[in-house]
């Protein structure tokens, strides 16, 4: 019997539907293929709103004795981390203080001190912490034990992400991850700008100061972080010490001369003179310049 004209035109249709969807499917990105997980550093990456994990094959690599002048805030982050590997109870982390004083060289050295023992470490962009929820949810009961680092934090008023993070610290209905912690680093101790006119919204009951709500929201933010490390400008001596020791990585050794020592640290000073900063930055910057600069000369000139 011949088809009816009504079953035709469904078979017609479907046909349709079917060659759209191909075109559809072809034009869609392609899903990002499972990380590498034998490394040890990751970057949380977006493509479009597709978010996903992305190893990185090759580190910084630096090392706890590269880093001079911040031994209370190593032994700091070092009992944590070690805790944390070790699956025992740790805190969240955020590191505050004066630029380039080593916050976030620190985190990596965690890294490279921990990565035999499963420590992992994901980098994750502060505009991209909306994605936390996913990122947490993606490493869920992998063996690894993953810090999520955010590097430079601050927010302004009413960032998605700040929201974001505050519920994975401490507010979310579900149960914290046992592998997952929160490093993040910052120049500003309560994370958000701070103004003068929220100085007026303070109370004064007694002799007790009660803060107004604008500064309680600000400080309850960086207080959901169980462990705050914070960081000082470097004296002369300090930064002093860590061009010695970077000059050490970078395998140029420091002279023993007392005059040729003097010359070398008065150039060294110099350096973070025209810099406005004295810090463990600058250090690894003027020792990188030096390095280079020597390894040009001909061997009679060093």
């Amino acid at each position: 019997m011949p088809r009816k004209p009504a079953a035709d035109s469904l078979t017609r249709a479907l046909d349709r539907a079917e060659a759209v969807l191909a075109r559809l499917e072809a034009l869609l990105p392609v899903p990002p293929a499972e990380p590498d997980w034998r490394a040890h550093a990751f970057r949380w990456r977006k493509r479009g709103e597709r978010g996903f994990v992305q190893a990185v094959p090759h580190p910084q690599a630096i090392r706890l004795d590269d880093l001079v002048a911040i031994d209370d805030q190593k032994r700091a982050i070092d009992g944590n981390t070690r805790q944390f590997v070790a699956g025992l109870p740790a805190n969240n982390v955020l590191l505050t203080g004066s630029r380039g004083t080593g916050k976030s060289s620190l985190v990596k050295a965690m890294l490279v001190k921990y990565a035999a023992k499963g420590l992992r470490l994901i980098e994750v962009e502060k505009s991209d912490l909306v994605d936390l929820p996913d990122i947490v949810e993606r490493i869920d009961g992998r063996p690894e034990r993953f810090i999520v680092f955010c590097d430079d934090l601050s927010f302004d008023a009413n960032e998605p992400g700040y929201k974001a993070l505050k519920v994975m610290l401490d507010g979310s209905i579900a149960a914290p991850s046992v592998n997952v912690l929160i490093y993040a680093t910052s120049n500003r101790r309560h994370l958000l700008p701070e103004y003068f006119s929220e100085n007026l919204e303070t109370r004064h009951v007694g002799e007790e100061v009660h803060p107004g709500e604008s500064v309680e929201e600000k400080i309850s933010l960086s207080e959901r972080f169980g462990l705050w490390i914070s960081f000082y400008p470097f004296s002369q001596d300090d930064y002093l010490a860590a061009v010695d020791q970077w000059l050490g990585f970078f395998e140029v050794s420091v002279p023993r001369d007392d005059g040729a020592l003097e010359a070398l640290h008065r150039e060294a000073i110099q350096f973070a003179l025209q810099r406005g900063s004295r810090s463990g930055r600058v250090a690894w910057q003027f020792a990188r310049a030096h390095a280079g600069a020597r390894a040009l000369k001909p061997a009679k000139a060093r």
